[in-house]
């Protein structure tokens, strides 16, 4: 079974862990398609080789770069000639020119066809992407939704075809481990990894940690736009002396900024157009024993599950109780993080997902698939 599967993400080293257990999978002969960076509003990613034993990857050039809606691969067609996939996996959201066009293409080859999704909010885009979005869900052989919500929203949208809810990636549990020793300090270390944007929430944690009495500290992972205000808030509350800058980790430093946390927040907040779809850097700290909390925003509830601790999203005085509970027990942060990673090998190790996933692609190949949309 030949699969050729087209992700912007897998650009990230540790996400290619996924690639390398489907290509471990008995009967697959898989290639990946990924452009060389993607420009990203919060930085450029580019492209890491750090997993890439078992399958082909092929980097093509991609045309307008950074834009969600327009991006395409101009060379996918000769790829899609060159291998003759048996399944196409589009690990792109369906609105997009990059999987409408796929679609054609793949159907000029007889390929299968296969998208993921994250949306849990349901839009109605503008044209012309509404109209493409429809072509795709008529000619979409499978769905793979990242969370229970997208089922919602695609059932509404009259998707009526096969699909499974598998996030799209899960973690490399042999990188991801906790560390030898925890450290001995008697503070505090509170951490928190992503884009700085509004929606992240960033000011309601440090909100929250100027209200609590002890030692801590707050180690701030990332980049982005809100960062100038971030640091103003800091130095209004007084403790700009406490919170550490520490900018965007590479995909192989994440275990070890992880290993050196007592506590990860990620306090995302839900706005109009948005809110959580997963939270992935909540599995990685679970993997590596590091408690959690979360705000209720979208999936993080159903991903923490009872392994971690959850607050209202936008409420800095429940988010400083919890972390105040941590703070002064570290027992119960010994035992969260042991449920947590028992979680995470549980429900979300690279394994589990690729198994998951090649079984979609069996399925897909042992039946015949019908129109997907409702007319």
């Amino acid at each position: 079974m030949r699969v050729l599967m087209v992700s912007k993400a897998c650009l990230v080293g540790t996400y290619q862990t996924k690639l390398t257990a489907i290509a471990r999978q008995q009967g697959v002969e898989l290639a990946v398609i990924v452009p060389p960076s993607w420009r990203d509003p919060a930085g450029e990613i580019v492209l890491e080789r750090a997993h890439t034993a078992g399958y082909q990857l092929w980097v093509e050039p991609m045309r307008f770069n950074g834009q969600f809606h327009f991006h395409y691969y101009p060379t996918l067609g000769r790829r899609l000639r060159q291998f003759r996939p048996h399944i196409l996996h589009m690990d792109e959201e369906p609105y997009n020119l990059a999987t409408w066009l796929a679609f054609r293409q793949a159907a000029q080859v007889g390929a299968k066809k296969l998208f993921f999704t994250w949306q849990n909010i349901c839009r109605t885009y503008p044209l012309p992407f509404r109209w493409l979005e429809a072509q795709v869900l008529r000619q979409a052989d499978y769905a793979l939704m990242g969370n229970q919500a997208a089922v919602d929203v695609f059932h509404h949208k009259g998707y009526t075809g096969p699909h499974k809810v598998i996030p799209q990636f899960g973690v490399a549990a042999d990188l991801f481990t906790p560390p030898p020793q925890r450290h001995a300090a008697q503070r505090l270390i509170i951490g928190a990894a992503g884009r700085f944007v509004p929606e992240k929430g960033w000011d309601v944690l440090l909100a929250a940690v100027a209200l609590l009495q002890g030692e801590w500290v707050l180690q701030m992972a990332g980049a982005g736009p809100e960062r100038p205000r971030l640091e103003a808030m800091a130095q209004q509350l007084g403790i700009a002396q406490r919170v550490q800058w520490v900018g965007a980790h590479r995909s192989a430093e994440m275990p070890a900024f992880l290993q050196g946390l007592d506590v990860l927040v990620l306090p995302s907040r839900t706005m109009p157009n948005w809110k959580e779809q997963f939270g992935r850097i909540l599995i990685e700290a679970m993997a590596c024993e590091t408690a959690v909390i979360g705000s209720d925003s979208g999936e993080i509830p159903h991903v923490i599950g009872t392994a971690g601790l959850t607050f209202p999203e936008d409420n800095a005085p429940a988010l400083a109780h919890q972390l105040q509970l941590l703070l002064q027990n570290p027992a119960q942060r010994q035992t969260l993080g042991r449920a947590g990673r028992q979680r995470v090998l549980t429900h979300y190790t690279q394994e589990q997902i690729a198994q998951q996933t090649v079984a979609v692609y069996e399925e897909m190949m042992n039946a015949e698939c019908g129109t997907r949309i409702a007319e």
